[in-house]
């Protein structure tokens, strides 16, 4: 469950937060949503794929083939792989719109099991001054980067999508002694991309549209990573792995 809430005076000027060191809580999500910025990096470590939403797509990182499973988390919880999604690293904060202007508010998941009643028990959210405490400014300084970032990936992929360049990715996943087909993924199409007049891909290039393009199409190479994964998972070999820190090590993504 997830219940989210506005961090306000009121509500958390004498309530503290605990950082997560476990991250169970993505245990069983199969795609996680990317911003251009963290391409350079996830790209090399997992497949990025997009997948539809309603009227739009959304660029993924795709976790694993069987929903409601991470392969990227062991058992113990620790997170397995060389880049963490930053969908992931600001838990248990998100952003949310609300409030009588529907405006991005900072939530915290109440139900995360981080948030302390009493003030000393943790990080507080408001200093002494009844101010967000510095970690929470950084937190909410992180989402809001990740935010504006998010703006820009979206009208880049719905520019992909504008151009016809978007088409069903055929995989399929063994069960057993059978294999199933997986669906809802979509990739480029590479010989359209290809093939694209000078005015379309133009368009592309200034919309930012290319870089993601590219990084999608060879990023496919890395779902022969799954298989490695689900032999790790089974196995439990779990090397000891620093998830204490809230943004990573030097997976951080810059937006300089």
């Amino acid at each position: 469950m997830t219940h989210l809430s506005a961090i306000t005076k009121n509500n958390h000027a004498d309530k503290s937060w605990t950082r997560f060191t476990s991250y169970n809580f993505a245990g069983k999500e199969c795609i996680a949503p990317l911003v251009s910025a963290e391409i350079p990096n996830a790209s090399l470590s997992m497949p990025l794929a997009f997948v539809k939403q309603k009227d739009h797509f959304m660029l993924v990182a795709v976790l694993s083939l069987t929903p409601g499973t991470n392969l990227f988390v062991a058992p113990s919880g620790q997170w397995l792989g060389k880049y963490i999604p930053s969908a992931f690293r600001g838990y248990p904060f998100r952003l949310a719109r609300g409030g009588p202007k529907n405006e991005m508010l900072l939530c915290v998941d109440e139900d995360s099991g981080l948030v302390n009643e009493d003030k000393n028990a943790g990080e507080p959210f408001f200093d002494d001054n009844k101010e967000l405490s510095k970690p929470v400014k950084d937190i909410l300084q992180f989402l809001s980067q990740v935010e504006q970032n998010k703006t820009a990936t979206d009208a880049a992929v719905a520019s992909l999508a504008d151009a016809d360049l978007l088409t069903e990715w055929s995989l399929k996943i063994k069960l057993g002694d059978r294999e199933e087909p997986v669906t809802g993924l979509y990739r480029i199409d590479e010989a359209k991309l290809n093939s694209l007049d000078d005015d379309w891909f133009l368009k592309l290039r200034k919309a930012g549209s290319l870089p993601i393009a590219y990084a999608q199409m060879l990023s496919m190479g890395n779902i022969q990573i799954f298989e490695k994964m689900s032999k790790v998972q089974e196995q439990a070999a779990v090397k000891n792995r620093d998830v204490v820190s809230f943004l990573g090590d030097d997976d951080v993504i810059s937006f300089q």
